[in-house]
């Protein structure tokens, strides 16, 4: 037989390995040609929607699978067929999205980039397997596996652009504890020092310099009158 051509997404593989993607894509598929109602039960459809769509399904079945529901004329009764057939399907994938999410990390991928490329891959998968995961969860993934020295740097390149930063980002944008502390001794100290001396400052230092002058006179003084 021919190879199948004109696809919209890639047909089901005979091993099912990519049933639930198929899945989702047909549901789709089917959905924007409004024809979803045809793989539920119970649906009253016309002949000529249940036509379109079992064609659209067989059209997107490879080769060697088609040939095995080639009889098959009622989209619902191939839907559920091939439900049965590949569905166990989670309970091989689920665990081991559940394993690489747990062992995920911020800290193990160079560039955001590249570790949300893995996160909603993860995810995803997970959530096709019926596994709810909230935004709550993703940003307690994310926040809860940063490296300490870039909580900082993704606090800001992950929050909205003209929003204010988060308080542990505001305290760690201050200057050094020990370099404010020595800017707030300093600025005491100069506070003592002016109300000490308040109103004789320049007095104390001309007394203090003609203090030294004096000595210095004094010693020569003393030396001279040593040599007469």
């Amino acid at each position: 037989m021919s190879k199948i051509s004109n696809l919209d997404y890639a047909a089901l593989n005979l091993s099912g390995e990519n049933y639930l993607q198929w899945a989702l894509d047909t549901k789709i598929n089917l959905r924007s040609n409004e024809l979803g109602d045809t793989i539920i039960k119970g649906n009253n459809e016309t002949d000529k929607n249940r036509y379109r769509a079992i064609s659209i399904i067989h059209h997107h079945l490879i080769e060697g699978l088609k040939d095995q529901y080639l009889t098959m004329e009622n989209p619902l009764d191939l839907w559920t067929a091939l439900q049965r057939r590949y569905d166990h399907h989670k309970t091989m994938l689920l665990p081991k999205a559940r394993h690489e999410w747990k062992n995920l990390r911020f800290m193990d991928y160079k560039s955001v980039d590249e570790y949300n490329s893995i996160l909603f891959k993860i995810v995803s998968m997970m959530r096709l397997c019926g596994e709810e995961v909230t935004e709550k969860e993703l940003l307690d993934k994310t926040f809860s596996t940063f490296h300490s020295t870039n909580v900082l740097l993704q606090q800001h390149e992950m929050r909205p652009i003209g929003t204010s930063a988060l308080p542990e980002a505001n305290e760690a944008e201050k200057k050094d504890p020990k370099e404010c502390n020595h800017v707030h001794d300093n600025n005491k100290s100069h506070g003592k020092g002016h109300s000490r001396f308040k109103g004789r400052g320049r007095d104390s230092y001309g007394q203090q310099g003609n203090h030294n002058n004096r000595g210095r006179g004094s010693i020569r003084g003393r030396r001279n009158y040593g040599r007469g």
